[in-house]
């Protein structure tokens, strides 16, 4: 299984409150064969110097700026040299210490080339607000908007060089595009952990404003027409109809 080796990419902008917890939960995991990849928009806090702390611990770290948190993911991905890749958001930290020797262990033991989890969506204090349970992987749920949580997904690096990268032109919805793209056109075999891997702050991007949100609809719909999902309208209902359940 340490032969497997896993790149992780944590994107960060003037993250100072939270890039911490996050490098701490990666440097704390039981799986070693690590390459941590960091890269940062040209923060102007102290982020930079937060990360310089944990510098024997990564692999690559840019600083610069960047079109976006998908244009930085994907410098991150042409540095990556690991069999599977994964993302962390600054935001973001891992469950629990065994999250990466869980993943590590399902692409050695099943035959697919991406595998996914569960992530809880948690209050600054800790307390849980939402849980996204993903449940197994059954394609034609796509049509009905069912896709897994971004921070839990990891795939083989092949897949990049095959498929492509995160599109810019769909904006927020870039990694549910992604996913449509491995998964739903090119019926990339999935496995799913069911594991809660991920804990994940309120408060992302896309739902900061009624304007994001509005926005986020328009990429997912552009991401579902352009993806060959069967009924984009019906999907686009669908899709965060889906997220009332996780608040239960």
């Amino acid at each position: 299984m340490q032969d497997l080796k896993i790149s992780l990419i944590t994107v960060t902008y003037n993250a100072e409150s939270t890039i911490s917890q996050c490098m701490e939960s990666v440097i704390g995991q039981n799986f070693s064969n690590i390459e941590y990849i960091i890269i940062d928009g040209g923060s102007t806090d102290g982020t930079i110097s937060i990360i310089n702390q944990y510098k024997d611990n990564i692999s690559h770290f840019i600083s610069e700026p960047d079109k976006g948190i998908y244009d930085a993911m994907n410098k991150g991905i042409k540095l990556a040299t690991g069999q599977v890749v994964g993302m962390l958001n600054a935001d973001d930290f891992f469950a629990d210490e065994t999250v990466l020797s869980t993943v590590a262990l399902a692409f050695t033991q099943k035959n697919v080339d991406i595998v996914y989890g569960d992530l809880d969506y948690i209050k600054a204090n800790g307390d849980i607000v939402r849980k996204w349970r993903s449940g197994e992987y059954i394609r034609k749920n796509f049509d009905w908007g069912w896709m897994p949580p971004h921070p839990t997904f990891y795939c083989k690096l092949n897949l990049f060089h095959k498929f492509g990268l995160y599109s810019l032109e769909y904006g927020t919805a870039a990694d549910y595009e992604l996913m449509l793209k491995f998964l739903y056109v090119n019926k990339i075999d999935a496995y799913y952990i069911k594991k809660v891997m991920v804990k994940m702050k309120v408060g992302g991007k896309s739902n900061k404003s009624f304007t994001n949100r509005v926005k986020g609809l328009y990429f997912d719909l552009k991401a579902m027409r352009n993806n060959e999902i069967l009924l984009p309208f019906v999907t686009m209902i669908a899709k965060p109809m889906r997220k009332l359940g996780q608040y239960f």
